[in-house]
């Protein structure tokens, strides 16, 4: 029996590569879908800038330290971060219709922007629940600055989460992904009670222990429930993608320079889910030949 590698359990095999599953769209066309990526990434990162211009002209300097212990903080970042990569890979693709990039650089660096892809239609879900039902006390829009503050955290993380699990023409999540999303709140965990042993205060109250551990059940049912939260906002965010392929089906909207555009605009879905099962059998190179012989049908019949 052959080994699995990452690649394989990520979906990011060579042999779909010509997918451009994260450059494209069943709807948009890629350069749209590369300007409104940065746009979006824009305006996270430029809002992150002017929260701390805030805190720095208001005499609240350590909140700008601070807020690299919140995990909303965290996750915020990590949107724009891939909301960057994946306009800057989709504007690549939408000019050269290739991976421009990702054809350069380890294929651990698909495996990694797949990973990322899982984070940022996950943790935003995550960060909103908890802080609408936990965490929120009123007035929390008492002026301007801190309601729009908190309609960026804690709203449109999950808007433009939604987004990118409706717009793009990705695949469910791997369920590989899952054991890293665990790792990665353990990793959290630690960051927030080196937090506490650092500067004496909790990122979050429920994470607070008490003077001699006399909380540490109640801080655990806590953390057992975030994960159970998790894991279900990672099949809501799986189920939601496999249903968008099925009503789409497997519908791509490719790059003018893309040698697949051909193929798709004569067979309509044959770019998608088609075109893998196509490229899963030996005779891959000879079935084409037949698609261009008959003039666009599918299966040269």
């Amino acid at each position: 029996m052959p080994r699995l590698s990452l690649t394989t359990l990520f979906g990011v095999d060579p042999i779909t590569d010509d997918e451009h599953h994260f450059e494209t769209s069943w709807i948009l066309p890629p350069a749209i879908l590369a300007c409104l990526r940065g746009l979006i990434s824009l305006y996270i990162f430029v809002s992150i800038f002017i929260f701390w211009g805030w805190y720095g002209t208001h005499d609240d300097h350590a909140s700008i330290s601070h807020s690299f212990s919140y995990f909303t903080w965290l996750t915020y970042w990590g949107t724009g971060f891939y909301m960057l990569f994946a306009a800057i890979h989709t504007a690549c693709y939408a000019r050269t219709g290739r991976s421009l990039l990702l054809d350069r650089w380890p294929r651990a660096f698909r495996v990694l922007h797949s990973l990322l892809y899982v984070t940022v239609t996950t943790y935003p879900f995550l960060v909103t629940i908890l802080y609408w039902a936990l965490l929120f006390a009123p007035p929390g829009f008492e002026n301007i600055f801190t309601g729009w503050q908190n309609i960026s955290l804690h709203c449109l993380n999950s808007v433009y989460a939604l987004l990118e699990i409706i717009l793009p023409a990705t695949a469910p999540h791997p369920s590989i992904a899952i054991p890293f999303l665990i790792l990665m709140l353990l990793l959290y965990l630690c960051v927030a009670y080196i937090t506490h042993a650092a500067e004496g205060w909790y990122p979050y109250s429920f994470l607070d222990v008490g003077n001699h551990g006399q909380k540490s059940i109640l801080v655990m049912g806590y953390c057992f429930g975030i994960l159970a939260v998790v894991l279900v906002i990672f099949l809501v965010s799986w189920a939601l993608i496999h249903l968008r392929r099925r009503l789409t089906h497997g519908k791509i909207k490719r790059a003018k320079r893309d040698p697949l555009r051909a193929y798709d605009a004569s067979v309509g879905t044959c770019g998608g889910d088609q075109l893998n099962e196509m490229k899963s059998i030996p005779v891959y190179g000879e079935v084409m030949g037949r698609f261009t012989s008959s003039g666009g049908n599918c299966l040269g019949g």
